[in-house]
């Protein structure tokens, strides 16, 4: 083994225990290097039992001569020593080698500056490669990321709307619920009142040694009087992209609140009213807070929805 070669190796950052199986495997700092490169992915285990199980059959010079290098049959490339011959056969998958008495010319200094100058350019570009692709793997886990990020958003975004819209409805049918309760205390205090003047009336009558007027003598009921307008609500009639629709809401109901009604009954998505006589446009939080009653349309009106 080269102490050289294996410092220079070592010199150049890579790991111990494959720099000196690449010495091993190769001839020179360059066939090293390329040795290195070559199998910078394979574990380090499986180059182990390869370099024990591995042996190239090389056929004897039987002549007398002797052998100056080794030559491949099945490609007939020439080697210097058998460490390049097994480096070969690594690679190439070759295994038919004999020897032969041709002399392979070594590599002149500044022949082998050239090569070692190739193999680190093919490193670099090894390494620049490396941190593309891990620039490119980044890139890919940020999207990702934005990905997932913009879903929980938006998922968030849909069940607070969804919450709005179930708080809005609770809140309609609370003012619906306070207004038919009142209506029921009124009544109850008018049959109250007018079951006080009634006693009272039949006590007076009684003092005065009068009698009280049965309800088949007394006069005829007068009519029923013609139902007054009902101011506390507002009656509208929608115009939508799937026909009219016609709702009655409290008039301190928000024109949010309508155009939220029509999205979870009507599937509608609402982003402005148009009233065209007189001629109004309703849209953005300021106008879409007002209430019918401060919009002007109690007890009835026609809105154009979009």
């Amino acid at each position: 083994m080269s102490s050289s070669v294996l410092d220079q190796l070592l010199e150049m950052g890579f790991d111990k225990s494959r720099a000196e199986l690449a010495v091993k495997k190769s001839d020179g700092l360059p066939d090293a290097m390329d040795w290195l490169e070559k199998t910078q992915d394979t574990p380090l285990d499986e180059l182990l039992e390869e370099q024990e199980a591995s042996g190239a059959n090389i056929a004897k010079v039987d002549d007398g001569t002797v052998a100056m290098s080794l030559v491949c049959n099945e490609c007939n490339k020439k080697f210097r020593n058998a460490g390049e011959a097994e480096f070969h056969a690594n690679k190439s998958g070759h295994t038919d080698f004999a020897e032969s008495t041709e002399q392979i010319a070594p590599l002149s200094e500044e022949e082998k500056k050239q090569r070692l100058e190739e193999l680190r350019e093919r490193v670099k570009a090894k390494k620049a490669n490396k941190a593309e692709e891990d620039k490119e793997e980044q890139k890919r886990n940020e999207k990702i990321r934005q990905k997932a990020t913009r879903e929980s958003h938006e998922l968030k975004e849909e069940t607070q709307r969804k919450e709005q819209i179930k708080e809005a409805a609770k809140k309609r049918q609370e003012k619906l619920d306070d207004i038919e309760a009142k209506k029921r205390i009124k009544a109850k205090i008018e049959a109250d009142k007018e079951e006080r003047r009634r006693k009272a009336e039949e006590a007076k009558a009684a003092r005065e040694g009068r009698s009280i007027p049965t309800p088949a003598a007394s006069a005829p009921a007068p009519a029923p009087a013609r139902p007054t307008t009902n101011h506390a609500e507002a009656r509208l009639r929608l115009q939508t992209s799937q026909g009219n629709v016609m709702k009655t809401f409290p008039a301190d109901t928000t024109l949010f609140e309508v155009a939220q009604v029509l999205e979870s009954e009507n599937g509608l998505t609402v982003s402005k009213f148009i009233q065209n006589f007189p001629r109004k446009i309703f849209e953005g939080n300021l106008d879409l807070g007002k209430t019918l009653k401060e919009a002007g349309m109690v007890p009835s009106a026609v809105l154009v929805v979009q």
